[in-house]
Parts: C-alpha cells; sequence; structure tokens
C-alpha cells in the first residue's frame, strides 16, 4: 500500500472538469486508488465520489493505492492536484 499527502493547488479544486479528469487519470490503473479528505475516505475511480468530497484549493488530502501500479497511480493523481488540467 503506498499513501501520500497532498496539498491540492489546483485553482478549481476537485469540482467539474478537473474532478472528471481525476476520475479518468485514477481509472487507468489497476490498482485500488482512494482519495481522504476531511475524515472522509473515496473511491478515487468514482466520480460523484469525489466529487462528493468538496476537495477545494489549499486542502490537504491523502491519496492512497494498493496493487501492482501503486505508486505510479499515486504520483500520477500528485500531479493532477498541483495544476489545472484544462
Amino acid at each position: 500500500m503506498v499513501s501520500k499527502e497532498i496539498l491540492v493547488k489546483c485553482e478549481s479544486g476537485l469540482h467539474n472538469r478537473q474532478a472528471t479528469y481525476f476520475v479518468q487519470k485514477a481509472n487507468e490503473f489497476e490498482s485500488s486508488v482512494y482519495l481522504e479528505f476531511d475524515n472522509r475516505k473515496m473511491n478515487a475511480k468514482s466520480l460523484l465520489g469525489i466529487m462528493s468530497l468538496s476537495v477545494v484549493t489549499g486542502s490537504i488530502v491523502t491519496i492512497s493505492a494498493d496493487g501492482r501500479d501503486a505508486e505510479a497511480a499515486v504520483s500520477a493523481l500528485e500531479n493532477l492536484l498541483q495544476r489545472d488540467v484544462y
């Protein structure tokens, strides 16, 4: 299991398009991937789950992954949270 705390720097937080890109990227990996914020943990491959967390810019979240490509998944998702992708 790989886990990392990350400061969300993308201006839009995880709403609308940014959340969609985040979930699409999470689905590219075989590993089980989770996003934790405000004592709630959601499947990172679920758009509804990610949007329900209401993550805003400046939030500290934890991304965790378990599986063969866990490290790559956490790294790729961290990169998405550092910038706006649209």
